[in-house]
């Protein structure tokens, strides 16, 4: 089963058709039909490692600031239960809980998710991102999730390679700083020839700017561990307001 990384950016991509959601779109209708979806999303960072492991997961809204038009979007996919048993034996030893009734489908999830598999009937379950662990260890949870491709789960990681906020200007659609390019291109540059070698991205000279908070940036090292020496295929690329890389990648 193939996986993919998707950077997602902009909660609006859910209601836009633009170059990035007619990608994920393409890249839907192109894999083969998963019994289950595991994402791995930027916007479930906590201090834990969690799977969602409710039947009916709610769509979060977890924005504020948009129109009342994206707060009335629902993804009604199904949950799976027994795939967060499958995910706590994956990356055994390491202890995963599951989580019954607070998260559900965030926007992470969901604004991709709209584009790539509009019917929303594919089960899908949600695993955390540990707020207290290293790079390294994303990257070998990562390789540990590659028995569940075995039996049929597509993994998804969705964040941004590039994502500062702080740098953001709303007026420079479709185009990149000279740091956020650099950044992506070195990023483009491993991930294609030797994914597991991605946690070298931390000595770059513009990871501060690129990278000023790791919620976004770990979802990639999932799909990197999972890649290990396969290399990953560009799906497509681009920026946005300056400081947000929308690059995607895909596994298999």
């Amino acid at each position: 089963m193939p996986a993919a990384f998707l950077g997602h950016g902009n909660p609006m991509n859910a209601l836009e058709r633009n170059r990035y959601t007619e990608a994920w779109r393409s890249f839907g209708e192109s894999v083969p039909a998963p019994r289950a979806i595991l994402v791995i999303s930027a916007h479930w960072y906590t201090n834990a490692t969690v799977v969602t492991g409710m039947s009916a997961p709610r769509t979060i809204h977890d924005f504020y600031g948009f129109p009342q038009e994206l707060f009335d979007v629902e993804y009604p996919a199904p949950g799976m239960p027994e795939l967060a048993t499958e995910v706590a034996d994956a990356v055994s030893p390491t202890w995963v809980g599951c989580d019954v009734d607070s998260w559900g489908i965030d926007h992470g999830t969901w604004s991709i998710l709209l584009h790539a598999f509009p019917e929303a009937r594919i089960p899908v379950v949600q695993l955390s991102l540990n707020a207290f662990k290293s790079f390294d260890h994303h990257l070998e949870l990562g390789r540990k999730l590659g028995a569940l491709r075995d039996s049929g789960v597509l993994i998804i990681g969705s964040g941004n390679i590039v994502h500062n906020l702080r740098a953001v200007d709303f007026s420079k659609a479709g185009f990149g700083f000279d740091w956020a390019r650099r950044f992506d291109d070195a990023a483009r540059d491993i991930l294609t020839t030797s994914p597991a070698e991605v946690t070298a991205l931390d000595g770059h000279a513009d990871f501060a700017l690129a990278v000023p908070t790791p919620d976004h940036y770990l979802p990639l090292l999932y799909i990197a561990g999972l890649a290990q020496d396969e290399p990953l295929k560009p799906l497509v690329d681009g920026h946005e307001a300056g400081s947000i890389s929308m690059a995607s990648y895909t596994l298999g």
